[in-house]
């Protein structure tokens, strides 16, 4: 007797019909040899696993093959969520996937021509890690940006214990934010806030990078930079080569803050669900930036 839930064997069947399926989730193959991505979650995680597909979507439509390919994503009469992807067997990110990677990044996923015609921000909540991002749509990129970092303090103040760290973030919010990002029309546009080692990888069928679990958006392309910086699994050369095909925004001598922005809103949210270190990092990255202000 098979040990795939009945309500995942009868979506996999109109996917493909006349043929058995084997595997344990989230691992499931056809008979046909055919791989299948496949996991069945609770009511309670219906906004999440929307969200993830609506991001791989939104992925795949500017860089074809970048990201696995949805199959379906529904939510069933039990009120439970259901995800069928491709499966793809992913291993390591080597220096030369991260090359071909840096490419398509700069030259298809952040390419001008998949901005949107709403502006800044994504259509529906969506989640980086665990940490729910409420999301919506801005007409300008400092408003979207503030709006992110906002939400992230919002959800701090209400943990507790992270009083000061939410004062400064307010004046990084209020101050730095407008004055750093103003103005600021970014040509190409984000589509990434989980851009780290643990989510990308090699395709071992075909030796082609692969990126994967998205929280997708439309804003600075830079933004997506942030995490890889971090949290380190990206050879030097991917970031060369990524700005071969897009150079760096102007003004180019405020890169490394706009870096220091940007890599402030993970550290927040690493504060939000691992606490501890994490906390001091941002408060040092905000020291950094309030005291760029009177040269903003």
């Amino acid at each position: 007797m098979s040990s795939i839930p009945q309500a995942i064997l009868q979506k996999l069947e109109e996917l493909e019909p006349s043929v058995s399926f084997t595997g344990t989730l989230p691992r499931v193959m056809s008979s046909s040899g055919t791989l299948y991505f496949v996991k069945l979650g609770s009511s309670s995680e219906v906004e999440q696993y929307i969200g993830e597909a609506e991001s791989l979507k939104a992925v795949n439509d500017a860089a074809p093959g970048l990201a696995p390919r949805l199959l379906c994503c529904e939510v069933l009469k039990s009120g439970a969520p259901i995800f069928i992807s491709e499966y793809k067997d992913i291993g390591s990110l080597s220096n030369k996937a991260a090359g071909v990677l840096a490419k398509r990044m700069a030259a298809e996923l952040h390419s001008e021509d998949h901005t949107s015609a709403h502006g800044y921000g994504f259509s529906i909540p969506t989640y980086c890690g665990i940490t729910r991002l409420s999301n919506g749509w801005f007409q300008s990129w400092d408003e979207c940006y503030a709006a992110m970092v906002g939400d992230l303090l919002g959800q701090l103040e209400r943990k507790g214990h992270y009083q000061t760290l939410c004062q400064k973030g307010e004046v990084v919010k209020n101050q730095v934010i407008p004055k750093l990002l103003g103005g600021l029309v970014p040509s190409h546009h984000s589509f990434l806030q989980q851009l780290r080692s643990g989510n990308a990888g090699v395709d071992k069928a075909n030796g082609q990078p692969v990126i994967f679990d998205p929280a997708s958006y439309y804003g600075h392309n830079e933004a997506d930079l942030s995490i890889a910086r971090i949290f380190g699994g990206f050879p030097e050369s991917f970031f060369e080569t990524y700005h071969q095909y897009l150079p760096k925004s102007e003004p180019v001598d405020q890169y490394e803050l706009r870096m220091d922005l940007y890599e402030l809103f993970h550290y927040l949210n690493h504060t939000l669900i691992f606490g501890g270190h994490y906390s001091r990092s941002a408060e040092r990255k905000m020291d950094t930036l309030v005291s760029a202000l009177p040269h903003l």
